[in-house]
């Protein structure tokens, strides 16, 4: 079996959004940038990886309210109001274009209501036969890397053409963990951009040494009960005990998320619907280079 290519999509076109100007735009004026910059990656990870199965995965809930009865401040400061997303209305404004453009392209969409990209993305990477590259700029996907499955992620933190390929050996010198303690270690550090508060006074490099000694979250805490640990670590984790109580299935991703049978198999060259639907939005050679880029895979699988 081939590699499955997961894309999380909503990483991606955020990334494109903001890294490509507003002055690409159709030719009844509407921005899109991010339905090209999307396109120009997917085309680059379909060309440098030749996958013989991509899903563009999905939020159709970016804020689970399932994470948010555990932990309140989860993604809190990102709520515009009720539980919409604060995202620029240019960027709105395109979302509608890209399931359009991808669908026309052939390229399968995956969401389930109630969960996020990131559960998608674990459910499928654990059904993956052949291996699976997980394209995000999301650290939080670190936790699914296993290298006896043949599942490692090409992070774009420093941009999608210089991205990183994330493996045990890449965790272990970055971070210090294993990638069965990512989520250990995501839990003690924290992340703000998700309204993750951590444990105050952990950082990265406190947070991976306890593991490194004590294995997994409840090694530590245990080790804490036993008076093992430094009476400031200990009270600092007695204070967080709510949160440590909660968090880790908060940024633990769900692996068993309910998905439709599709077909993932990469799609032959688009046909017409999608060449008529690309000139009419002026993709020029974003258009190109991801037909381009299906071909060659094709030819390559």
């Amino acid at each position: 079996m081939g590699r499955l290519l997961l894309l999380d999509t909503a990483s991606l076109y955020f990334r494109a959004f903001h890294g490509l100007p507003d002055s690409l735009r159709a030719p009844d004026g509407r921005s899109v940038n991010a339905v090209r910059g999307l396109l120009d990656f997917i085309a680059y990870f379909v060309s440098t990886y030749s996958p013989a199965e991509l899903a563009c995965c999905w939020d159709n809930s970016w804020r689970p309210a399932w994470r948010v009865a555990l932990v309140p401040s989860y993604k809190a400061h990102r709520v515009d109001h009720g539980d919409v997303e604060k995202v620029p209305e240019a960027l709105v404004a395109q979302v509608p274009l890209i399931r359009e453009v991808l669908a026309a392209a052939g390229l399968p969409v995956l969401g389930a209501d109630g969960f996020e990209a990131d559960d998608v993305i674990a459910t499928l990477a654990r059904a993956a036969t052949g291996g699976a590259d997980i394209a995000t700029g999301d650290r939080d996907l670190f936790q699914l890397v296993d290298d006896a499955a043949g599942v490692r992620v090409l992070y774009c933190g420093r941009g999608v053409a210089k991205h990183d390929r994330v493996d045990a050996a890449w965790l272990a010198a970055k971070y210090g963990v294993a990638p069965e303690q990512y989520v250990d270690f995501a839990v003690l550090r924290g992340d703000p951009s998700d309204g993750l508060p951590g444990v105050p006074g952990i950082g990265e490099k406190t947070a991976a040494g306890l593991l490194a000694r004590h294995g997994d979250l409840e090694g530590v805490l245990a080790a804490a009960g036993a008076g093992g640990l430094a009476p400031t670590v200990t009270r600092r984790l007695a204070e967080a005990v709510d949160y440590l109580a909660a968090a880790r299935t908060v940024v633990a991703t769900e692996d068993r998320v309910p998905l439709p049978p599709v077909d993932l198999t990469l799609p032959a060259a688009p046909g017409p619907e999608f060449a008529a639907l690309a000139a009419g939005l002026g993709l020029g050679g974003s258009a190109d280079r991801l037909v381009e880029a299906l071909v060659q895979a094709g030819r390559s699988t």
